[in-house]
């Protein structure tokens, strides 16, 4: 079945006696059981069943189950927010004393999270090139757990390739994992790509208007868990289940940042649509990016799929659509807030994917804690605008921008 036919009739592992086509939403903390024997046996992992809303829920299981339909996944976990499915992932795989490679090409609150929360637990974080095999594979050492990224980098729209890196990181057993909220299932195959695990904010593209919060953790089932040192007590248990065990079982219950059965409902119907809307604000983001080209006053313009873009060979060769990404640049802070202010369709405001369009400055807002040579270095510019580009026809997009640039 094709991608919207898999998420709209997903296999669900129950029949609802009243026969709604839509799983339920199970509001309540706790299940009961019909004897003391199966409780103890739900609790000791030999039966499945639900014990408790924090560590399993009916309707968070149907959303993971539809996830693992249309991604093709291994095995989900869904979380209460995108930055928890990152924190959960990386607690699960590390100890003190490990090190882990990534880039400075990162949204502003991953970065603060490698800078600052993984290093005072003793983890050391490594930069480099994604571009330059050689610089990764010269940071691996017998420390090293994996490498981390995002398939495409925002705000810098830069593109890994990712065959290419996992080529090297599978020589030495380290973990492939990329944050792929900005390019989902229907446009990038992550596991064709050797990724091993993928993370998302199913807040962006998944929720269908920015309506709840929600994060994924998705196995692809690429990695063979015996290789993870870290987890080998759940491998000897759970073979190619222990990473999804070790969450479960583990780093997500204990944590507690759980997806509450409302959002894991909306979540789900935002899935069933997610297609059509991924497409028309893909579409919509080439149609700005080329108008923006022809702009006076503004500087340049970057997204994934134009051709002047230096990501434009390896996100055409990755990617059937751009994202609903783009920047533009203005001469400076005081150009860049006048278009800013001057917008009256599209929104000021943080989120991306919303089916609404939303703009703002990154190097003003998300990166404010960063000094101006940090923001330098991350190729953030003080006149940079980000335009999360949503579902309204083109024209009227078009027609904002163009006397939001007068």
């Amino acid at each position: 079945m094709g991608f919207t036919t898999k998420a709209l009739h997903p296999t669900w592992g129950y029949k609802d006696k009243h026969g709604a086509m839509r799983c339920p939403i199970y509001q309540n903390a706790a299940f009961e059981f019909e004897n003391a024997e199966d409780l103890e046996a739900v609790f000791a992992g030999k039966k499945m069943g639900h014990m408790y809303s924090r560590t399993s829920n009916p309707s968070v299981e149907e959303f993971e189950l539809k996830i693992k339909s249309i991604s093709n996944a291994f095995g989900v976990v869904a979380t209460a927010t995108g930055m928890a499915a990152i924190a959960d992932t990386l607690l699960a795989l590390l100890k003190t004393g490990d090190n882990i490679i990534t880039t400075n090409y990162l949204f502003g609150h991953s970065l603060s999270l490698f800078q600052t929360f993984f290093l005072d637990f003793g983890i050391e974080v490594r930069y480099v090139d994604m571009h330059d095999l050689s610089a990764i594979e010269k940071q691996i050492d017998a420390k090293t757990k994996l490498f981390f990224c995002e398939s495409i980098s925002n705000p810098q729209l830069i593109v890994p390739d990712f065959l290419a890196i996992s080529s090297v990181l599978k020589q030495h057993n380290v973990l492939l994992i990329v944050d792929t909220t900005m390019s989902p299932w229907n446009f990038f195959d992550a596991k064709k790509h050797g990724i091993d695990i993928e993370i998302i904010s199913a807040t962006k593209y998944i929720s269908g208007g920015g309506t709840v919060l929600g994060g994924l953790i998705l196995d692809t089932g690429n990695y063979d868990w015996k290789n993870c040192t870290n987890i080998a007590n759940f491998y000897k248990k759970f073979g190619p289940n222990a990473f999804i065990a070790k969450l479960k079982k583990e780093t997500f219950r204990n944590l507690g940042a759980s997806l509450p059965p409302q959002s894991a409902y909306m979540l789900s119907l935002g899935i069933e649509t997610m297609d059509l809307r991924v497409k028309k604000s893909c579409e919509n983001a080439l149609k700005l990016a080329q108008f923006l080209q022809t702009k006076k006053g503004v500087v340049s313009v970057n997204y994934p799929l134009l051709e002047i873009s230096s990501a434009y060979e390896v996100a055409s060769k990755q990617f059937s659509l751009g994202g609903a990404i783009l920047t533009f640049t203005m001469e400076d802070k005081a150009s860049a807030y006048s278009v800013l202010n001057q917008l009256k369709l599209i929104k000021r405001g943080t989120n991306i994917q919303d089916n609404k369009s939303l703009a703002i400055a990154p190097y003003h807002t998300i990166y404010a804690e960063f000094s101006d040579e940090a923001k330098k270095e991350y190729l953030l510019h003080e006149g940079m605008i980000r335009l999360s580009v949503g579902i309204e026809d083109s024209e009227d997009l078009i027609e904002d921008l163009e006397n939001a640039l007068c």
